[in-house]
């Protein structure tokens, strides 16, 4: 097949889109499927604020990039955010490549595009819907009811526009259906780099070359206001109460980094919270390995990447009954706790701490979870949808013609 992804998240941009669906590209790139990323182009202080080389991934033979023109996006949590400008010329890039099935991330800049390039092609179009809206509207310029209103009826017609619309998780279909989206819609995972994101044999030796503790709670992400990554510093207080040298280290950058070393500080815990900064994947994957449990606050999950890295390490976690999270955290791999509720992820991680037993099991349980999803496994369900959509849109084409032909005059 010959597919093309249309996203307004990507390289180098900070993001859990861009990271899945490179991970797809590549495995259907190397299953001999030809792969067009159509995406932003991005400023150079972007590529320096991820700490990457300024220039374009090379992906082998079956994929190419298409850099879209941008601006920036004044609102964007990471501070890397584009605008992409949907010109309604196709690019000779897109004409040329031919697409037999465009997927498109996003319903913004790039989205617009996907739907002129599908609609101008001749090819059929899947969306799927990353954004939990009612997080996302918190960074629109305008914020009142009424805009409110209009983004929402805006994404249900755009999705509507697609021949199969999809999600991460249930939750983001069920708050889309709530809001007046009536297509049927379809959960599916990211894939998750289960290779890479393995447990890895020697923890102790691990700690030590991070300089981790004996107990060290962990997380990973964008540092920004809906994540909550200050209730996990409040928790780290209350578990510090039964375990004394208990510790928590945060992997990522973001808006809010200030103001959650000035948390740790008032709490008095400077040297207890470890601030990492942005970690390539090979030092994440370790660096969950180093850790004990994962934490993770955020109300705007529509499913975690970094959640699902940690399971796939064999970390258990505690999260909270939010969004996403509650789908994909369970008895098997840990605790959930209401949004916002320190004292009771501090309990749960101060148990999880003391019980190595209990904390063996649930890791286990997390590693054995996180299997299904798989790049490989998702890549075959990919596969069937993008085969299931070109031949659902080339019967309704036939349809139509046969329909019209049976209006023309005998």
């Amino acid at each position: 097949m010959r597919i093309a992804f249309f996203s307004d998240n990507f390289y180098p941009e900070l993001s859990g889109v861009s990271d899945s669906i490179l991970t797809l590209g590549k495995e259907l790139a190397r299953r001999g499927h030809d792969v067009l990323f159509s995406v932003p182009a991005y400023s150079s202080a972007a590529f320096r604020r991820a700490k990457v080389p300024l220039e374009e991934l090379e992906l082998g033979d079956h994929i190419s990039i298409e850099r879209r023109f941008s601006l920036p996006f004044p609102g964007s949590p990471t501070g890397q955010g584009r605008i992409a400008i949907p010109l309604p010329r196709l690019t000779a890039q897109v004409k040329s490549f031919a697409p037999e099935v465009i997927h498109t991330q996003f319903f913004f800049g790039m989205g617009l595009a996907a739907l002129s390039a599908s609609k101008r092609l001749g090819v059929p179009l899947v969306g799927t819907s990353h954004t939990a809206t009612k997080e996302f509207l918190a960074y629109a310029p305008i914020r009142a009811a009424w805009s409110d209103r209009l983004v929402i009826k805006y994404m249900n017609w755009f999705y509507s526009q697609c021949d199969i619309v999809t999600a991460p998780s249930a939750s983001v279909l069920e708050e889309m259906h709530a809001d007046g989206f009536a297509k049927e819609g379809r959960a599916l995972s990211n894939p998750i780099d289960t290779d890479l994101f393995s447990p890895q044999a020697d923890k102790e030796a691990l700690k030590q070359k991070f300089g981790f503790g004996p107990h060290t709670l962990f997380h990973a992400g964008r540092f920004s206001e809906e994540r909550h990554i200050d209730v996990l510093i409040e928790a780290l207080a209350e578990v510090r109460r039964t375990v004394h040298d208990a510790e928590l280290a945060i992997a990522g950058r973001g808006a809010s980094e200030a103001f959650l070393k000035q948390k740790a500080a008032n709490l008095g815990l400077n040297g207890a919270v470890r601030f990492l900064g942005l970690l390539d994947k090979p030092t994440l994957a370790a660096a969950y390995n180093a850790s004990d449990i994962f934490l993770i606050a955020s109300t705007c999950e529509t499913q975690s990447l970094v959640l699902m890295q940690a399971f796939a390490c064999g970390l258990p976690a505690i999260g909270v009954r939010a969004r996403a999270l509650p789908e994909y955290i369970n008895s098997q791999n840990g605790f959930l706790t209401e949004p916002g509720d320190a004292h009771g992820m501090g309990a749960y991680a101060a148990r999880l701490l003391l019980d190595a037993t209990l904390r063996r099991k649930l890791g286990k349980g997390a590693r054995s979870f996180s299997e299904q999803f798989s790049t490989p496994s998702i890549a075959d369900q990919w596969e069937a949808i993008y085969a299931e959509a070109i031949a659902r849109y080339h019967a309704n084409s036939l349809a139509q013609i046969a329909k019209g032909k049976q209006l023309l005059p005998s």
